[in-house]
């Protein structure tokens, strides 16, 4: 169970991080709240009483997006529900709506945000290797005096291990800061314990640009979650398919290559495994997204022999 002594809820960024820079020890920020609850309870945290819950959604300057100058900056309170159903997000952000289907039922995915997810800071967490494979950045501010001062760092190195961010006590997270993906397909894949409501074992991004002709790799991102202490970038991967003439044996050649980066404590066997299979259908599907023919079984079959 989960009880406070105050609930508050402020509407602006200012009143925000006043409450937070006074709150007790022991007081946490919420937006969605779809962790929290399920962390206390029995079996995770058990009866949990807090001093303060700090309520941001509400406070108007975490709300919303904007794109501009080849990048999209998502307001803190943006949701998972918002990357399929807006056009905008989804031409810009197009492993996105992929990663919001996978992530939860429609109740979960009207509450709960990105930002949370990502400061969250679970190995697993969804939505932290599409961000990673879009260069994304996240912002956060806090109170120097009377004056909010803002600053940024790229996620990949605010995640510091499971549960462990680099935001500071006094910090609200304000924004996440992603390269816009306009002309590139995208795709997610995952798999966990069960069908619905999965958390990941393993997780993979990928965005994929081809050259006018659709026969050459003109850039490609690509990032795993589950598989360690914090989500990965494969850069070596990326330049090693970019600027190359796209083969289905390329492709698989390339999906064999981040097993061996597997560091998960538990299922390492089956997660290197996964990693080898979802890099390839990551890939595939965001070229299909590009306009590409869906290969069949037999071509996977002739890449593999």
């Amino acid at each position: 169970m989960l009880t406070c002594d105050h609930y508050l809820m402020p509407t602006s960024l200012e009143e925000a991080l006043m409450l937070w820079r006074g709150a007790p020890s022991g007081s946490r920020l919420v937006a969605g709240a779809t962790d929290i609850l399920p962390w206390a309870r029995e079996g995770r945290a058990g009866d949990v009483h807090l001093p303060s819950l700090i309520d941001l959604s509400r406070v108007k300057e975490l709300c919303g997006y904007t794109v501009e100058a080849g990048k999209v900056r998502l307001g803190a309170n943006v949701v998972y529900q918002q990357f399929l159903e807006d056009e905008t997000l989804r031409r810009h952000l197009p492993a996105m709506p992929f990663c919001a289907i996978w992530f939860a039922d429609d109740q979960i995915r009207q509450q709960a945000t990105l930002a949370g997810n990502i400061v969250n800071a679970s190995p697993a967490g969804d939505g932290i290797p599409p961000v990673i494979a879009m260069n994304g950045e996240i912002e956060m501010a806090r109170l120097d005096g009377d004056r909010i001062v803002r600053r940024t760092m790229r996620v990949a190195e605010f995640l510091r291990g499971p549960g462990k961010t680099a935001l500071g006590p006094d910090e609200i997270v304000t924004a996440i800061i992603c390269e816009s993906m306009e002309g590139y397909g995208g795709s997610f894949q995952k798999v966990g314990q069960r069908r619905s409501l999965v958390i990941s074992s393993v997780c993979a991004a990928a965005f994929v640009k081809t050259d006018p002709s659709g026969e050459i790799f003109e850039d490609v991102r690509l990032a795993l979650g589950g598989v360690g202490p914090v989500p990965l970038r494969l850069t070596d991967i990326e330049d090693m398919l970019r600027g190359q003439r796209i083969t289905r044996q390329l492709v698989a050649d390339a999906a064999g290559l981040p097993a061996d980066r597997v560091a998960s404590r538990t299922r390492r066997d089956y997660r290197r495994a996964v990693v080898r299979g979802f890099i390839e259908a990551a890939i595939e599907d965001a070229l299909v997204a590009c306009g590409a023919p869906q290969p069949g079984p037999a071509q996977r079959e002739a890449a593999h022999v």
